[in-house]
């Protein structure tokens, strides 16, 4: 039976593991999909793991998804142009990094109807997912900027010079307000209403303290459900043909 893994710290809020047997099924593959919770310094040694043949393939989150790049073979051309890995595959003989993150949040703006051309839109945050939305946001004609509290180049922000700003858009990519420190938000309830749309990728709880202040708003699930398709897609070498509104349906009722 195929083996695959969830890579990460502080997994217990997953549903991953929910979401990939469901596309399992949906694909009719005889699979596993686990957590694995692994310290910083091991891994490498998970990574030998699908170079052994213990797994066919790893998502990867929080906090690893620019570090794994350094352990693998080679990566994908959006994964490159990313400079983030949060799928890996085994693929002939070599251990492979793509970005499914960008997918799943590319189809999430699609899929709502979020208007991003010429929009101001800004985001929360600047790890390895804030890169695959950065990508999507300017892939769809957006003008996209970082914030963060200690900026390191000219398209980052601190969050000072965010309030005083035109707010079309905001995504937030940092874990505050993730379970279970739910009562926490990254910005203050004043900043948050003055954006005309708000996506936060957090999807445990499915309404942030940052979504709940919002005039409108969409959480991270689509992107999740979204991302772990294509992730599927990779491993199996083949296309999904459900729709993926059915799946999403499916997920938030087990929700």
């Amino acid at each position: 039976m195929k083996r695959y893994a969830l890579l990460g710290e502080k997994l217990s809020h997953s549903y991953s593991p929910m979401i990939h047997k469901e596309i399992f099924k949906d694909m009719g593959i005889e699979a596993t999909y686990e957590l694995l919770e692994v310290e910083r310094d091991k891994l490498p040694d998970a990574i030998k793991k699908l170079r052994m043949g213990e797994f066919q393939g790893f998502n990867v989150t929080i906090p690893y998804k620019v570090e794994v790049i350094k352990y693998l073979d080679e990566i994908s051309p959006e994964a490159k142009a990313i400079g983030s890995v949060n799928t890996v595959a085994s693929i002939n003989g070599k251990i492979v990094g793509f970005n499914t993150d960008y997918y799943g949040f590319y189809n999430e703006l699609v899929y709502y109807k979020v208007e991003v051309k010429n929009k101001d839109c800004y985001i929360l945050g600047t790890g390895g997912a804030s890169l695959a939305v950065y990508k999507a946001l300017i892939d769809l004609g957006g003008n996209a900027l970082y914030v963060s509290r200690n900026p390191k180049n000219d398209n980052t922000i601190t969050y000072d010079e965010l309030a005083k700003r035109n707010i079309d858009l905001i995504v937030n990519t940092t874990p505050v307000g993730m379970y279970p420190n739910v009562d926490a938000s990254p910005l203050d309830e004043k900043i948050t209403k003055k954006a005309k749309n708000v996506v936060d990728i957090i999807f445990n709880p499915r309404v942030t303290k940052l979504l709940a202040d919002a005039k409108s708003n969409m959480n991270g699930l689509f992107m999740l459900v979204g991302q772990a398709i294509k992730a599927e897609e990779i491993w199996q070498d083949k296309c999904y043909s459900n729709e993926v509104k059915d799946l999403l349906k499916r997920i938030e009722m087990m929700l």
